[in-house]
């Protein structure tokens, strides 16, 4: 009669092997993708009357805020930098150089309500959401 114990016994060393291996090639990819969106910058740079430049997923906040400047077609200014989340411009649809307001959050929602929310504030009376980014998954 033939033992089937150590065929069996490789059998299972095997599986415990390729499990192992996959575990940690889930876990390798995992840190990746937590180093890329932790190292992931952007930028909302705006300007008069509703100009706006928008940056993301730039490895530095020099770059992203300098990426979003050149996009902005008036004299502008950084309005936000981001890591990792979103950001919001919003302005009155019926004067686009009147009231305005801008946010930044961890998701887009509270990015663009925030900004409506400080158009309002700000005299608007018909406020719409101009831009919004988001970098790295925001």
């Amino acid at each position: 009669m033939t033992s089937f114990r150590p065929a069996l016994t490789r059998m299972v060393a095997t599986a415990s092997l390729l499990i192992t291996g996959c575990l940690v090639a889930a876990f390798l990819v995992a840190a990746s993708l937590g180093t890329d969106m932790a190292r992931a910058a952007g930028a909302l740079a705006i300007g008069n009357c509703g100009a706006y430049g928008l940056s993301y997923d730039y490895t530095q906040v020099e770059a992203a805020n300098a990426a979003a400047l050149e996009q902005c077609k008036s004299d502008c200014k950084v309005a936000t930098a981001m890591r990792g989340n979103c950001a919001a411009l919003s302005i009155d649809v019926h004067n686009a150089c009147g009231a305005f307001g801008y946010a930044a959050a961890p998701r887009l929602g509270l990015a663009q309500n925030t900004a409506l929310r400080y158009c309002y504030r700000n005299g608007g009376k018909d406020c719409v959401i101009r831009a919004w980014v988001c970098d790295a998954k925001g």
